[in-house]
This record gives structure tokens, C-alpha cells and sequence, in this order.
């Protein structure tokens, strides 16, 4: 008894925003019973939620080693490993997860959430399961997330998909203000009234692979006369190929080519592609199931690398600059402004921030700062025009842009869409310059939301 009221006062002093002492507590109840379940699954998703991953690990490891028969510990581990507020989670991170899923399946044949979390993840390993879908989300199509505020909040709709395709947007809905209800589109009758709402915000944003979602999410907002963040009707036009060709037309871009395929025979049979070329499967991001071949020769040595399925064909457009390194700029459009997010500079073709070896090169650093500080001076004004002009052409409230320079200053598109995400900095202090604007643009963000109620 003393245990439950020491936790609904560390809950309650977490609601106040006191983080630190609500952890304190917790702590305490552990020093005198390690295994105190309530308190681990207490401290895990407090130190989630405030970004400390490393507590949150060892707090959902230990659930699980002292109650190894606890459905709920296992699917708790899972989800640490499958949800990391970003688009990547590597293959090591899918068969942890797998693992606990599986366990919890076992424990309770009939688990919706573990259903769910295994559904999601066999799909990420290729080997999808009809079973996990149904038994997951046919008649669980919506869910309610914690609320962690004080008093009443304001009611919030999420719209995602359950195959995934998602824009992770922890980090810009404040669950300590709104009350968020996650509607799977793809599952949702929109025949069915919607859980009561004053603001529904679109978080599928991978056009080519969730279509079909956004095809439901778009009949889903028009029972709906509350605002609605993205679209998915503007969304729905964000796939590779339309933007390729819709954003290609403005002046001052250069976008590739880009066909689909229906599969891997399908692009052989093709004797009309040059070389060297892109094959990226949908619906994969982060560098995942996405290669380079220089000559059709190479294909079976990438086989494995791509999903047997549709698959995109791109023209390699050579992103290297004078001294032979690849540059990426993310520049995100919020709410009809554009705010500078990095710059990843690496040695591989393949760049992506995460593990570009930025830590590693001050210079590159420096480099990065100086656009943080200075977008405009750095890019120029044919770029600047055409990133205007591309945030103006998708219209969606919060979008991202991924681009290089061309050397005669127009911007060079790898993608533009929904599916961005603003990650905080890691605490190492070599990251302080880029918290400025992170956080600039994590405000503008939050502030947009508000906005629109």
C-alpha cells in the first residue's frame, strides 16, 4: 500500500513536471524491492518520455527478468525496441523485439498489443503475417494514449497507419495538454462516429507505402469538421514519382527520374534503364533496402538487400562536391516557414545523419553550423527561391525537404513529404550548436497544433 501511494505521488509530481523527484521516488521503492513491478514500468515510461533512454532500457529489462510470466513486461521491452522516435530501427532492434512479442504471445495468445508490435515488425523483416493484422486490429482501431497533464485536456485525434508509413510526432504533441486517441485508418470504419475531438492531426506520411491508408484517412477527416493537420489528401500526392515529376517543373530544381516497378524480374526485363541507377523498395528509410547498382550485373548481389515487390528505379543524381564528400540538407517547411534542420556530410553515397560521421569531423561540424546560423548565405538565392517553391507546391503544414546543392546553386531533390522527424540533439555538448534550431523548429511545430484549435 505504501508502494501504490508513493507511486501516485511520483506520477502526480511527473504531471507537475517535477521529473527528477517523481524518478527519486521511484528509485526509492526499488532500493527496497528491486522487483516492484508498478515501480519499473513507472520509472520506464517517465524516463521515456523525458528522453532518457538508458533508464527506460534498464527499467523494461527488469520487469522482465523478474517477471519473466508478465504479458505486459514483455510487450513494454518490445516496444522500447521497435519505437525510437525516429524512422530507423535496426535489425538487431527487430529480433529483440520479435522475441518479446513472441513471448507474450505465448503468455496470452489473444494479446492485442502484442499482436500489433509483432504484425509491425514481421513486416519490417519481410516476412509479413495476415495472422498478427487481423487478430492485432480488426475491431482495436483505436486506442488511447496516456495522458500525462493536469486537469482535462484537449481531445486529439492521431490518424496513422497501422502498416506503418508514420510521421513520428512525440516530440511535437505535448501529451501533458492534449488527450491523444490513435485511429488506425486502414482498420477504422469510417461508417463509425469518431472519438470525441477538437483537432485531428495526419501522421501517415509515406505516400507509396501507405496509400491505401491515406485513401481511408481521406474519407475518415471528411466526417469531421474540426481542423486537420496534413491533409491526406495532399499527403496522398507526395509519392516519389509525382513530386519528381510535379516539383521538377519549378525553376531552380533538379529532380530524378523515377519509375516503379511491380518487382525484380520486372526492372531486369527492362532494356531501355542506364547505368549507374537507385533501387529503393517502399516504404524503407533510414538507408534500408535502398542500393546503387553501376551495371545491371551487380543486381544479384543486392537481391537480398530489396524486397521481391514494387520497387523504385531512380536516376543517381551525383551529390558530391569539390573535395569528394556527399552532402544532405534537411530543411523543414512548418506551418508555411522554413527552418534549417542539419546537414549530414559523409564519404558514402548513402547519407543519412544518423550515421554520417559527423561526430568524428569538426570540420564537417563547422560546416554544418555555419548553415544552421546562416541558411540563406549558404545556400543562395536560387536555392532559397526553390525551396519557397517547393514548400508552396506539397502545402502541408509540416513537411521536410532533402536536397544537395548543384554547383550552379539549384537544389538537387532527394525527397520532399510528410515524413520527417525533428530528433533532439544527444546531450553531448559538441551537439550545442545545433540546439537552437532544432528547437526552433520543435516550437514552431508545437505552436502550429495550438494554432489550429
Amino acid at each position: 500500500m505504501d508502494a501504490i501511494l508513493e507511486i501516485r505521488r511520483a506520477y502526480d509530481l511527473a504531471r507537475c513536471g517535477d521529473y527528477e523527484d517523481a524518478k527519486a521516488i521511484y528509485l526509492q521503492i526499488l532500493e527496497r524491492d528491486p522487483g516492484h513491478f508498478d515501480t519499473l514500468t513507472e520509472l520506464g515510461r517517465l524516463a521515456w518520455e523525458t528522453g532518457d533512454r538508458t533508464t527506460s532500457l534498464v527499467a523494461f529489462s527488469l520487469a522482465v527478468q523478474h517477471h519473466p510470466e508478465n504479458k505486459i513486461a514483455h510487450v513494454q521491452l518490445a516496444n522500447f525496441f521497435t519505437d525510437d522516435g525516429a524512422w530507423v530501427v535496426d535489425d538487431c532492434a527487430l529480433a529483440v523485439a520479435r522475441h518479446h512479442y513472441a513471448a507474450a504471445i505465448l503468455l496470452d495468445p489473444e494479446f492485442v498489443d502484442a499482436h500489433q508490435g509483432m504484425a509491425w515488425v514481421m513486416m519490417q523483416l519481410g516476412h509479413p503475417n495476415t495472422d498478427h493484422w487481423i487478430k492485432g486490429f480488426v475491431g482495436h482501431a483505436i486506442k488511447t494514449r496516456r495522458y500525462l497533464g493536469i486537469g482535462a485536456g484537449i481531445p486529439l485525434i492521431l490518424l496513422v497507419s497501422a502498416r506503418g508509413g508514420n510521421v513520428p510526432v512525440r516530440h511535437w504533441i505535448d501529451e501533458r495538454i492534449f488527450e491523444v486517441t490513435v485511429v488506425y485508418a486502414d482498420f477504422f470504419d469510417p461508417a463509425e462516429p469518431l472519438p470525441p475531438h477538437r483537432l485531428v492531426v495526419n501522421a501517415i506520411g509515406d505516400s507509396d507505402f501507405a496509400y491505401e491508408a491515406l485513401v481511408s484517412a481521406e474519407k475518415i477527416v471528411q466526417t469531421t469538421t474540426s481542423p486537420v493537420i496534413n491533409d491526406p489528401s495532399l499527403v496522398r500526392l507526395t509519392g516519389r514519382e509525382e513530386n519528381a515529376t510535379r516539383i521538377g517543373r519549378l525553376d531552380g530544381v533538379v529532380t530524378p527520374r523515377i519509375i516503379r516497378k511491380k518487382s525484380l524480374s520486372d526492372f531486369e526485363a527492362d532494356p531501355t534503364l542506364t547505368f549507374p541507377l537507385l533501387l529503393r523498395s517502399p516504404g524503407f528509410h533510414g538507408g534500408k533496402k535502398f542500393v546503387r547498382l553501376e551495371k545491371r550485373s551487380q543486381l544479384n548481389a543486392f537481391t537480398s538487400e530489396l524486397i521481391d515487390g514494387d520497387l523504385f528505379v531512380i536516376e543517381y543524381l551525383d551529390a558530391r562536391g569539390p573535395d569528394g564528400f556527399w552532402r544532405k540538407y534537411r530543411v523543414m517547411a512548418i506551418d508555411g516557414n522554413l527552418y534549417p534542420l542539419h546537414l549530414a556530410i559523409s564519404a558514402d553515397w548513402k547519407v543519412h545523419y544518423f550515421s554520417s560521421p559527423m561526430a568524428e569531423n569538426p570540420e564537417h561540424r563547422a560546416e554544418e553550423q555555419k548553415f544552421l546560423q546562416d541558411m540563406t548565405g549558404v545556400l543562395g538565392p536560387i536555392a532559397m527561391a526553390a525551396l519557397a517553391d517547393i514548400a508552396a507546391t506539397i502545402a502541408l503544414d509540416f513537411c521536410g525537404i532533402d536536397f544537395a546543392l548543384a554547383q550552379d546553386g539549384r537544389v538537387l531533390l532527394f525527397e520532399a513529404n510528410a515524413t520527417m522527424v525533428i530528433v533532439p540533439a544527444d546531450p553531448d555538448p559538441i551537439w550545442d550548436y545545433r540546439r537552437p534550431k532544432l528547437d526552433q523548429a520543435l516550437s514552431a511545430a508545437r505552436a502550429m497544433v495550438l494554432q489550429r484549435l
